[in-house]
């Protein structure tokens, strides 16, 4: 505990403003039980950026943690990009201090001398990562936190691609935060240097979305009846605009949620992935008999969609189905136009579902997989230039059009999601009849996963054990399968456990476990990168011979998820 102190004690230097020093000597004085956790490391770059509880400290958010992120990517950018003015576009949502966090980090990239895009007002994540290109900046920042909770803030880092940072930057960016000091931070602004920016990004990026979302001029998409939630975040300002100029006039959004709010008052979690933040929408659409409800999260890259079941009852799909029904979507659009040659691609991550994988191999088209979190997904266009990118999402509601924006996007997404229905619907099917038929043609998958919360420094411990005894003492057999392979990512290995025979994986290192059975049961497990939790995810999967057994072996399969969950003493 000396060292916490020792560490807490420097904040109450003439470097921290009064009200931080104030804060840190209350918690001092108080022998407050959080300081620990305020300093017993230092806020650092996860899949999704910096992102954390607000507060004073260094794992905390604050002015002075972004001023020192940002003060090193301002170092960075001024050693690595040869140019007269660099420049930088900044975005932020609707979380508590989110406005003013934004105008702090403009100011200390002004005050290098960096040229400062700054949005007028809150704006989607998948906006900044179109801003980045169209604007023709070096990198960009968006202040958000996504899903989490109230308390939490965040800063996640864009580079010229308009994807989110991958080695060497980001290797590079932290190693220039890291040898900062908090009194080398400059934040006296150069006013001149930063310029307010609004409709006219908003214009082109909407255009885009619908140019990319809207695939055919003979889908009669006035027919079809959606309930939309932001989920109190900032999609209100372009989803309900996306959807009337592609032509979906009968949209209703569920007036409670409508207003930003960084308090999320009408949900535990504005998170679309779990069924309560959709609660109210799917209460809208039954009142209303809608064909479908989509709900982003307060940043607008993550949409959850829930349907109509052959039994006419409204149904949350996970990122999964979501995913594998647009992606197949897409790809038989690309098909019935000639488009596919042979130079085309689609994109996955290791703990999504390789249904995925079937539904593009039966269109001859790869599936590129890589590691968890949307960058790795955007680094592909990168990477393989000579390819066009279709489409690609990951299991946690995430999905990308194209690559006019290089992140996941729920703008275009939730045009894509509608355009899947609209036609289905005048055809005669739905959303969710597409799934079945999905299925049938290849397997029947269901995913599930477990987030177990860890707090502090004992919990991050925890964690680490946790991922120690299942790398080193693997399990063998899962619901009486036995295991085949042991995906350790960290390591780069790919094991068979029953020959011991070891194939190097070619991804770049990430601490992820994945054991997979002879039957293609697939368990594996990870720290989040953003949140004090340990992931589990759970893929099994079945032949389905018809669509009228749906039911049946959805629940078998859930039945050995189940299993699979008390047998690893998960529940």
């Amino acid at each position: 505990m000396t060292k916490i102190i020792d560490k807490a004690t420097k904040w109450l230097s003439p470097i921290f403003d009064t009200d931080t020093r104030k804060e840190i000597q209350h918690l001092i004085d108080t022998n407050a039980t959080d300081l620990e956790d305020r300093f017993y490391k230092d806020m650092e770059f996860g899949t999704g950026g910096m992102r954390g509880i607000m507060g004073a400290g260094t794992n905390r958010i604050n002015k002075y943690t972004l001023g020192r992120a940002t003060q090193g990517l301002a170092n960075y950018l001024i050693e690595n990009i040869k140019k007269t003015q660099i420049k930088v576009v900044i975005a932020y949502d609707c979380r508590h201090n989110s406005k003013k966090f934004a105008t702090t980090v403009a100011n200390v990239f002004s005050a290098n001398n960096i040229k400062v895009y700054l949005f007028e007002d809150l704006r989607p994540t998948p906006e900044l990562s179109f801003a980045v290109r169209h604007l023709n900046c070096d990198a960009g920042i968006v202040l958000t936190a996504s899903h989490n909770p109230p308390e939490y803030n965040g800063y996640k880092v864009y580079w010229a691609d308009g994807g989110q940072i991958v080695p060497p930057q980001d290797i590079g960016i932290i190693s220039k935060v890291n040898a900062l000091d908090f009194s080398e931070i400059n934040f006296n602004a150069n006013e001149k240097l930063i310029e307010i920016i609004g409709h006219k990004v908003d214009d082109v990026f909407i255009d885009n979305a619908v140019k990319n979302g809207n695939l055919s001029k003979k889908i009669s998409r006035n027919n079809l009846k959606i309930v939309f939630t932001p989920l109190h975040g900032t999609s209100i300002i372009s989803v309900p605009q996306a959807l009337k100029k592609a032509g979906y006039t009968d949209v209703h959004i569920v007036e409670a949620q409508k207003t930003p709010n960084g308090d999320f008052p009408t949900v535990k979690s504005p998170n679309p992935e779990e069924p309560e933040a959709l609660k109210m929408a799917i209460e809208l659409a039954n009142k209303i008999n809608a064909d479908i409800v989509i709900g982003t999260d307060p940043d607008c890259d993550r949409l959850g969609v829930a349907v109509r079941d052959t039994k006419g009852n409204m149904k949350l799909l996970n990122g999964n189905q979501t995913m594998v029904v647009m992606t197949e979507f897409l790809l038989k659009k690309w098909q019935e136009e000639g488009k596919l040659n042979g130079k085309q691609f689609v994109g996955s991550t290791i703990v999504s579902s390789e249904l995925v994988n079937e539904v593009a191999a039966g269109y001859h088209v790869e599936t590129k997989v890589g590691l968890t979190g949307f960058k790795w997904i955007a680094k592909m266009v990168k990477d393989f230039p000579e390819l066009e990118f279709i489409g690609g999402g990951e299991e946690s509601f995430g999905y990308m059009v194209g690559d006019f924006v290089r992140d996941k996007d729920a703008v275009t997404a939730t045009l894509l999601a509608c355009e899947v229905a609209a036609k289905a619907k005048q055809q005669g099917s739905s959303f969710y009849k597409e799934l079945l038929s999905i299925y049938v043609r290849n397997n029947f998958y269901k995913e599930h996963l477990i987030s177990i919360t860890k707090k502090g420094m004992d919990g991050a411990q925890e964690i680490k054990q946790m991922l120690s005894n299942m790398r080193n003492k693997p399990v063998l057999e899962i619901d009486g399968e036995k295991v085949i392979t042991l995906f350790d990512y960290e390591a780069s290995t790919e094991k068979n456990l029953l020959t011991g025979t070891i194939k190097n994986i070619d991804l770049p290192k990430s601490n992820v476990l994945i054991y997979q059975t002879a039957a293609g049961t697939r368990v594996a497990a990870r720290p989040s990168g953003t949140e004090p939790k340990i992931k589990f995810y759970f893929s099994v999967k079945s032949s389905l011979e018809n669509v009228i057994d749906a039911e049946a072996v959805e629940k078998n399969l859930d039945a050995k998820i189940a299993r699979i969950i008390k047998e690893m003493k998960l529940s």
